[in-house]
């Protein structure tokens, strides 16, 4: 039985909305961008500044501290204001992981959590094209800056991946399941993952 499991996503590929429809089916908690409200919220970091904080730290600081048991944020106060909200976040991801009964959508979950036995880790992809109409269709992009969007999502996530870890980003190695929601659909990709978790 795999009570935490992990979800790395392409942008637009549905990854979210497996990970959301997935924990409501199995009762599990959902962690996605509420991790980084909750981390923000700790910090008082205001939420809008988030994003670009995530995108401000030099990959070998982040890198190091990734690599380091968490005992809270005491000691760390002198730390830039972006490694501190990593430390949050990583934090936040490895107390789900211990109480368990969860899915975790991005946050580079699965490398925190790559040593846990009872974790299941998943990448989920899609085509190009099934990704640019699902960005119009429910993410509500604009056509002319689906391409935009695509690219500058699946890089941002690919940087702050890249700066967590010693990993690459989408290979399927670092994976127990690598899923094309685009082929399957969302209803089959959940139906799997709910069997993959009883192991």
């Amino acid at each position: 039985m795999y009570n935490i499991i992990t979800i790395e996503r392409r942008y637009a590929s549905g990854g979210h909305e497996i990970g959301k429809r997935l924990a409501k089916a199995l009762g599990y908690k959902l962690y996605d961008r509420n991790i980084l409200l909750e981390a923000a919220q700790k910090l008082d970091i205001p939420f809008y500044k988030i994003e670009a904080l995530e995108e401000s730290s030099p990959g070998n600081v982040l890198l190091n501290l990734s690599k380091t048991p968490l005992g809270g944020l005491s000691g760390n106060k002198n730390l830039p204001l972006a490694d501190q909200l990593f430390l949050e976040e990583k934090s936040i991801i490895e107390k789900a992981a211990d109480e368990g009964n969860c899915v975790i959508v991005g946050r580079a979950s699965g490398y925190i959590l790559k040593e846990k036995e009872n974790a299941l880790h998943v990448f989920v992809y899609a085509s190009h094209e099934k990704r640019i109409q699902r960005a119009i269709e429910r993410e509500g992009v604009q056509q002319a800056e689906a391409e935009n969007a695509l690219k500058k999502n699946d890089k941002r996530r690919k940087n702050f991946y890249s700066a967590l870890t010693t990993h690459e980003w989408g290979d399927p190695k670092n994976y127990d399941l690598y899923m094309n929601a685009g082929n399957l659909g969302i209803d089959l990709c959940v139906r799997i993952l709910m069997e993959a978790a009883k192991g």
